[in-house]
């Protein structure tokens, strides 16, 4: 099937689609995740390196006396933890929607570089920001009861960011998009998350796992300590790097699914000019 093949898709095509865009442009996606995520890293690894060496985390009548030196180093670490949390939201925001931007653009016909898929979301981090906060302060009521709530609204508000960037909506709007696309869909969107989390966890146990113990090994040995921990940072970012443009690439899958089932794009595109490819070669999908 080419690019344009837009049609209504059953679940195992959806993620049959999903793996075969991430296959057959993995330097893209794979770009796309690792490029921000590298500063985070880097970031997680220095806060490892200044707070072990401070002798903070022992307990009891042997824990050492907070001298000045380890308050200066604590400033520090928590500096770079407050920088960590800003990193790490636009770490978010570029990712996810840099991805959907380049699935946007294959499904179009047309080719797009990783810096392209960056400058064209530069301008959507402000949408991207309020619907992150409306997803996640909705989900998170939902969690409060009794789990499921939430995790039903996680299914329904799957596409937003898909719905933002294609629609160019505001934050409101994209999350009521969402849900009004993800009627009677959220079983689906159900399976693809939990497909998420497994392969999630696959790759925790995979990249995080054995660092992890050796970390619990290494008590008492600071600097073996600071070692594996340090390592268990870098297993985490090789996990999020291969793993997290699966959820993301099957999310704008999904979006079109719906839209062509409840809105038949599939004919709006056959009958707009702009659906037509770029000139040159056409990239294919199956």
């Amino acid at each position: 099937m080419n690019t344009l093949d837009l049609r209504p898709l059953a679940l195992g095509e959806i993620l049959d689609r999903t793996f075969t865009l991430y296959r057959g442009y993995f330097v893209l996606f794979l770009g796309i995740s690792a490029i921000p995520r590298s500063l985070l890293l880097l970031l997680n690894v220095a806060q490892t390196f200044l707070l072990i060496p401070l002798g903070f985390g022992g307990i009891g009548p042997r824990a050492p006396a907070p001298t000045e030196a380890m308050m200066r180093g604590l400033m520090a670490f928590m500096a770079l933890a407050s920088l960590s949390f800003i990193v790490g939201l636009l770490v978010i925001l570029l990712t996810q929607g840099a991805t959907v931007i380049a699935v946007s653009e294959l499904y179009l016909g047309r080719t797009i570089t990783i810096a392209d898929s960056f400058r064209r979301v530069r301008g959507e981090l402000g949408t991207l920001l309020g619907l992150l906060i409306l997803s996640g302060l909705a989900i998170i009521a939902g969690c409060i009861f009794l789990i499921i709530p939430g995790i039903y609204l996680m299914c329904r508000l799957l596409v937003g960011v898909p719905a933002a960037l294609a629609e160019k909506l505001g934050p409101t709007e994209a999350f009521e998009r969402s849900f009004s696309l993800t009627s009677n869909n959220a079983g689906r969107a159900f399976v693809i998350l939990l497909l998420y989390f497994a392969i999630f966890m696959g790759a925790a146990l995979l990249f995080v796992v054995p660092f992890d113990i050796g970390m619990f090994a290494s008590r008492g040995n600071p600097s073996m300590t600071m070692f594996w921990t340090a390592m268990v940072q870098v297993g985490g970012f090789a996990a999020s790097v291969f793993v997290t443009p699966i959820l993301t690439i099957a999310s704008a899958v999904f979006y079109y699914d719906l839209r062509v089932r409840k809105e038949a794009f599939d004919l709006q595109m056959l009958m707009s000019p702009l659906s037509a490819p770029a000139s040159g070669s056409v990239p294919t999908v199956s």
